[in-house]
């Protein structure tokens, strides 16, 4: 059940990518978290993926979200709301508008995550080795 679970958010987390009203990296990180506790295997291929991967360990490390991410995500889901209020029909147009809503007051609310720091060597003022 875990396995298919996992297997299903992922699927949509793919659709996503293509979707701008349906969200990839929830999606991948509930599959992450559904092949945990059902696929040692599916668990470890997501990790090591070079496209997702980062994007679990990241999470899995410090529970916090990048501005950039929130910020695009945002974005993302405005632009896409604003085409579904012209392409929907009037009795339903208000529903992407509030679904992203509920997505983007989640995102919002988890911690964001800063950038990293930039080494010292770079810093103004050192010299180069």
């Amino acid at each position: 059940m875990w396995l298919g679970a996992g297997g299903l958010a992922l699927l949509l987390g793919i659709v996503g990518i293509f979707l701008p009203l349906l969200p990839t990296t929830p999606f991948v990180l509930l599959a992450a978290f559904c092949f945990s506790r059902g696929s040692a295997r599916w668990e470890a291929w997501l990790v090591n993926h070079p496209r997702w991967g980062p994007m679990v360990r990241d999470w899995r490390t410090h529970r916090a979200v990048p501005l950039r991410a929130k910020q695009l995500a945002t974005g993302m889901m405005a632009v896409s709301c604003t085409a579904a209020w012209f392409a929907i029909p009037s009795a339903w147009r208000v529903m992407p508008a509030l679904c992203c809503a509920v997505v983007a007051t989640w995102l919002w609310r988890l911690p964001t995550r800063q950038p990293a720091s930039a080494p010292a060597a770079s810093a103004p003022g050192k010299a180069a080795d």
